[in-house]
């Protein structure tokens, strides 16, 4: 059977294909094609793909819609050849997806594809997609070169007219408070001011663990994926769009639906990201892996304090040594970090302050906060995904993060009205 067969001509111009292993697999996609192109589509094979987009009747396409499934992971080089051949013929790329793994997901979305939507197809999702490649396309009168040349500059502006304060946590061993101390943080600073306080937004950059839309109950939504593995077109409307709002008070980016690797993101993107929140919030917390990756660097750099969390333990002084030596010995600016000792010892433990100053003395550092110890407060406020505020306001790990807060918030207004005058 010929290609030109399987496209199955009709008196109308075929405008879209899909292409997939089988179709009927995805017969979702097979009602929403119809319902959008009525008889204006086609549909290949990747075998019959590979032919097709090599000849000179594919330029009449607008777009081309491959779904692919776990099973289709062991043909990943060829659904890449199909997928880089038609961005080279300026064809527009949706991709659909179901139960492929997040590491082959990247790889596929790294070579172009315009659009991502999860199979099953969400109600409307195929239209809303075709919108999108629709509106970001060149006139009409240029159809072959609709989809944007690899070698453009990337959409992303940061227009928000802000410039925020980063401030990251990272926790120096697993299980110090970090993600705690970072949302109730970004809690108290959003709520600091009683009417029109600052603008506060929450980044949850540990992709595996990330806890803090849990502590919010809030859900993770796929737009978060899409938008780290795209970030070189994000613009300040698919950001916001990326976001959810704790109480109309404060802004949270969660971490993805699925476990990612941490590496999914370059420092480039991590660059971007922390760019348009700089721009369009006026304090930015980011809860970090306690992992050390490639592009915690450029957190690093941007980061006005970065939070480094630490308990009264070997591991946590262990760790922390550790860090500081590896900064330094990058030539990063270990100066930055600001250490805050969870779970201090309480006022009635009179060998208490020896034990944290033999502490900073041992690893030359100096303690500049020290948290009570939140006890089951701070598990059941987690659980029920409040912060600490409204659930326990009264509790003296609240009132110390509260005061944190005050102290920064303060800083940064008293530097600002130094700069105006």
């Amino acid at each position: 059977m010929s290609v030109a067969a399987v496209l199955k001509p009709e008196p109308a111009p075929i405008r879209a294909c899909t292409i997939s292993r089988d179709v009927s697999n995805f017969d979702l996609l097979i009602e929403d094609m119809e319902t959008e192109l009525g008889e204006s589509w086609g549909d290949l094979t990747f075998t019959d793909a590979q032919i097709f987009l090599h000849q000179p009747e594919s330029a009449m396409l607008e777009f081309v819609a491959i779904a692919v499934d776990d099973e289709d992971e062991q043909d990943l080089h060829r659904i890449s050849s199909i997928i880089t051949t038609a961005k080279e013929k300026g064809i527009r790329v949706i991709l659909i997806a179901e139960e492929v793994s997040p590491i082959a997901l990247h790889q596929l979305l790294r070579l172009g594809a315009d659009d991502f939507v999860p199979y099953p197809l969400p109600e409307g999702a195929l239209h809303e997609a075709i919108d999108r490649l629709q509106e970001s396309a060149l006139p009409a009168a240029a159809p072959a070169l609709a989809a944007v040349p690899a070698t453009a500059a990337p959409s992303f502006k940061a227009t928000g007219g802000r410039d925020g304060v980063i401030l990251p946590v990272h926790g120096m061993a697993g299980g110090t408070g970090a993600t705690t101390f970072a949302v109730n943080l970004a809690w108290e600073l959003a709520t600091i001011d009683k009417k029109g306080g600052p603008r506060v937004c929450l980044l949850d950059f540990d992709f595996q663990y990330g806890s803090a839309s849990t502590y919010l109950d809030l859900p993770r939504r796929e737009s978060i994926f899409e938008l780290l593995t795209d970030t070189a077109h994000m613009d300040a409307d698919s950001f916001s769009q990326a976001l959810l709002t704790f109480n109309d008070r404060l802004h949270v980016f969660t971490a993805p639906a699925d476990m990612l690797p941490l590496d999914i993101v370059s420092s480039e993107d991590i660059g971007r990201i922390l760019d348009m929140a700089r721009a369009n919030f006026d304090y930015v917390v980011i809860d970090m892996p306690t992992t050390v990756v490639q592009w915690t660097e450029a957190v690093l750099n941007q980061a006005d304090v970065y939070f480094a969390m630490l308990e009264l333990d070997m591991r946590s002084a262990q760790n922390t040594l550790r860090m500081i030596r590896a900064l330094k010995s990058e030539g990063l600016p270990a100066e930055k970090l600001r250490f805050v000792l969870n779970r201090a010892p309480k006022f009635t433990d009179l060998t208490g302050k020896a034990r944290v100053r033999r502490l900073a003395e041992s690893l030359d550092i100096a303690i500049e906060a020290q948290l009570a110890d939140g006890g089951k407060a701070v598990t059941q406020a987690n659980d029920h995904g409040l912060p600490l505020a409204e659930t326990a306001a009264k509790l003296p790990l609240r009132r110390d993060i509260q005061k944190l807060a005050k102290s920064l918030h303060d800083l940064n207004r008293a530097a600002a009205d130094t700069g105006r005058g």
